[in-house]
Protein backbone atom coordinates (compact mmCIF):
# COMPACT_ATOMS: atom_id res chain seq x y z
CA UNK A 1 0.00 0.00 0.00
CA UNK A 2 1.60 3.38 -0.97
CA UNK A 3 -1.05 6.33 -0.35
CA UNK A 4 -3.35 7.60 2.17
CA UNK A 5 -4.76 10.81 1.45
CA UNK A 6 -7.26 13.36 3.14
CA UNK A 7 -10.09 14.00 1.25
CA UNK A 8 -13.26 16.23 1.81
CA UNK A 9 -16.00 15.81 3.89
CA UNK A 10 -13.64 14.06 6.79
CA UNK A 11 -12.42 10.77 4.13
CA UNK A 12 -9.55 9.28 4.18
CA UNK A 13 -8.55 7.68 0.93
CA UNK A 14 -6.03 4.48 0.77
CA UNK A 15 -4.43 3.70 -2.23
CA UNK A 16 -2.39 0.24 -3.13
CA UNK A 17 -0.66 2.18 -5.58
CA UNK A 18 -2.65 -0.12 -8.78
CA UNK A 19 -2.20 1.39 -11.75
CA UNK A 20 -6.52 0.27 -12.20
CA UNK A 21 -6.92 3.13 -9.14
CA UNK A 22 -5.42 5.64 -10.47
CA UNK A 23 -6.28 5.30 -13.72
CA UNK A 24 -10.03 4.57 -13.20
CA UNK A 25 -10.21 6.99 -10.32
CA UNK A 26 -11.20 4.72 -7.34
CA UNK A 27 -9.54 4.13 -3.74
CA UNK A 28 -8.78 0.95 -2.96
CA UNK A 29 -10.54 2.17 0.06
CA UNK A 30 -12.47 4.96 2.22
CA UNK A 31 -12.28 5.71 5.47
CA UNK A 32 -15.31 7.71 6.89
CA UNK A 33 -15.63 8.24 10.47
CA UNK A 34 -15.28 4.89 11.95
CA UNK A 35 -16.37 2.82 8.57
CA UNK A 36 -13.74 1.77 6.26
CA UNK A 37 -15.36 0.53 3.03
CA UNK A 38 -12.50 -1.49 0.68
CA UNK A 39 -13.46 -1.65 -2.65
CA UNK A 40 -13.51 -4.82 -4.70
CA UNK A 41 -10.13 -6.76 -4.02
CA UNK A 42 -8.16 -9.74 -5.78
CA UNK A 43 -5.44 -12.37 -5.78
CA UNK A 44 -3.51 -9.17 -7.40
CA UNK A 45 0.43 -9.14 -6.00
CA UNK A 46 0.62 -5.45 -6.99
CA UNK A 47 4.44 -5.78 -5.71
CA UNK A 48 5.42 -8.03 -8.31
CA UNK A 49 2.34 -7.48 -10.90
CA UNK A 50 1.69 -10.76 -10.99
CA UNK A 51 -1.58 -12.74 -10.35
CA UNK A 52 -1.49 -15.70 -7.59
CA UNK A 53 -2.55 -19.20 -9.15
CA UNK A 54 -4.95 -21.37 -8.19
CA UNK A 55 -8.61 -20.33 -5.81
CA UNK A 56 -6.68 -21.23 -2.60
CA UNK A 57 -3.49 -19.01 -3.47
CA UNK A 58 -5.48 -16.25 -5.27
CA UNK A 59 -7.62 -15.98 -1.93
CA UNK A 60 -4.72 -15.69 -0.03
CA UNK A 61 -3.23 -12.91 -1.80
CA UNK A 62 -6.53 -11.12 -1.75
CA UNK A 63 -6.50 -11.79 2.00
CA UNK A 64 -2.85 -9.83 2.16
CA UNK A 65 -3.99 -6.92 0.18
CA UNK A 66 -6.67 -6.50 2.30
CA UNK A 67 -4.85 -7.12 5.58
CA UNK A 68 -2.66 -3.81 3.92
CA UNK A 69 -5.30 -1.74 3.22
CA UNK A 70 -7.04 -2.04 6.59
CA UNK A 71 -4.00 -1.24 7.96
CA UNK A 72 -3.89 2.43 6.62
CA UNK A 73 -6.83 2.56 8.00
CA UNK A 74 -6.21 1.87 11.17
CA UNK A 75 -7.76 -1.49 10.99
CA UNK A 76 -7.95 -5.26 11.24
CA UNK A 77 -9.50 -8.15 9.21
CA UNK A 78 -11.00 -8.44 12.71
CA UNK A 79 -12.64 -5.37 12.43
CA UNK A 80 -14.79 -6.83 9.10
CA UNK A 81 -18.25 -6.94 9.77
CA UNK A 82 -19.81 -7.49 5.83
CA UNK A 83 -17.98 -9.25 2.75
CA UNK A 84 -19.43 -9.62 -0.63
CA UNK A 85 -17.81 -12.05 -2.46
CA UNK A 86 -17.50 -12.81 -6.34
CA UNK A 87 -16.75 -16.36 -7.65
CA UNK A 88 -16.37 -16.84 -11.20
CA UNK A 89 -16.58 -20.14 -10.92
CA UNK A 90 -18.82 -21.82 -7.95
CA UNK A 91 -16.80 -25.08 -8.49
CA UNK A 92 -14.19 -22.86 -6.23
CA UNK A 93 -16.61 -22.12 -3.36
CA UNK A 94 -15.12 -24.51 -1.39
CA UNK A 95 -11.36 -23.95 -1.95
CA UNK A 96 -12.40 -20.29 -1.20
CA UNK A 97 -14.34 -20.51 1.84
CA UNK A 98 -11.95 -22.95 3.31
CA UNK A 99 -9.74 -19.84 3.46
CA UNK A 100 -12.11 -17.62 4.18
CA UNK A 101 -13.14 -19.70 7.30
CA UNK A 102 -9.27 -19.49 8.50
CA UNK A 103 -9.09 -16.34 7.97
CA UNK A 104 -12.40 -15.12 9.78
CA UNK A 105 -12.95 -17.87 12.64
CA UNK A 106 -14.01 -16.25 15.63
CA UNK A 107 -14.81 -12.49 13.42
CA UNK A 108 -17.94 -14.35 11.47
CA UNK A 109 -18.47 -11.36 9.39
CA UNK A 110 -22.35 -11.13 7.54
CA UNK A 111 -21.30 -12.61 3.74
CA UNK A 112 -22.77 -13.02 0.48
CA UNK A 113 -21.65 -15.14 -2.23
CA UNK A 114 -22.73 -14.67 -5.77
CA UNK A 115 -20.99 -16.59 -8.71
CA UNK A 116 -20.23 -13.70 -11.44
CA UNK A 117 -18.28 -13.12 -14.44
CA UNK A 118 -15.35 -11.03 -13.51
CA UNK A 119 -13.30 -8.78 -15.87
CA UNK A 120 -10.71 -10.67 -16.39
CA UNK A 121 -11.03 -14.68 -16.66
CA UNK A 122 -7.64 -15.31 -14.64
CA UNK A 123 -9.62 -14.09 -11.60
CA UNK A 124 -11.05 -16.13 -9.61
CA UNK A 125 -12.70 -14.36 -6.51
CA UNK A 126 -13.02 -10.81 -5.88
CA UNK A 127 -14.20 -9.52 -2.46
CA UNK A 128 -15.01 -6.02 -1.10
CA UNK A 129 -15.56 -5.60 2.27
CA UNK A 130 -16.59 -3.13 5.35
CA UNK A 131 -15.04 -2.97 8.57
CA UNK A 132 -15.87 -0.65 11.29
CA UNK A 133 -13.00 0.48 13.19
CA UNK A 134 -12.93 -0.29 17.29
CA UNK A 135 -15.51 -2.97 16.77
CA UNK A 136 -13.77 -6.62 17.97
CA UNK A 137 -15.33 -10.03 17.47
Amino acid sequence: MSDTRPSAGGRRLISSGSEFEETYSYSRAVVVGPHVMLSGTTGYNYASSTLAKGAREQTLQLFRNASAAFSQAGATLADVVRVRMYLSQAAHHEEIMAVFAETFRGVNPACTTVEAGLFDPEILVEMDMDAILDVRA
